[in-house]
């Protein structure tokens, strides 16, 4: 079964967030920075990488980004600076 991944990016000036579920971390980041994602993320220009979770199986992983994106900003934003307190961009950490 393949692996799943929510992930969290957001604009330059982190005022915006974008939650989504893949099941190639890698390419859909590279799709999101190179503007080939349409709609949300291309809109509001969220390509950076801000924090992300592994899953054993994509329905896993569906399941955890329907439950963030039912989360309070505030909720998202403590997640991500438990793991990330700068906001730093770490797409290239993973």
């Amino acid at each position: 079964m393949k692996k799943g991944y929510v992930y969290i990016l957001s604009n330059y000036t982190r005022t915006t967030f974008h939650i989504g579920v893949t099941s190639n971390l890698v390419a859909r980041i590279e799709a999101h920075k190179s503007g080939e994602t349409k709609g949300f993320a291309q809109r509001y220009d969220v390509k950076y990488l801000l924090y992300y979770e592994e899953f054993d199986s994509i329905i896993e992983a569906i399941r955890r980004e329907k439950q963030l994106k039912n989360w309070h900003r505030d909720w998202k934003i403590n997640l991500i600076k438990s793991v990330n307190p700068e906001l730093k961009e770490i797409s290239e950490l993973y």
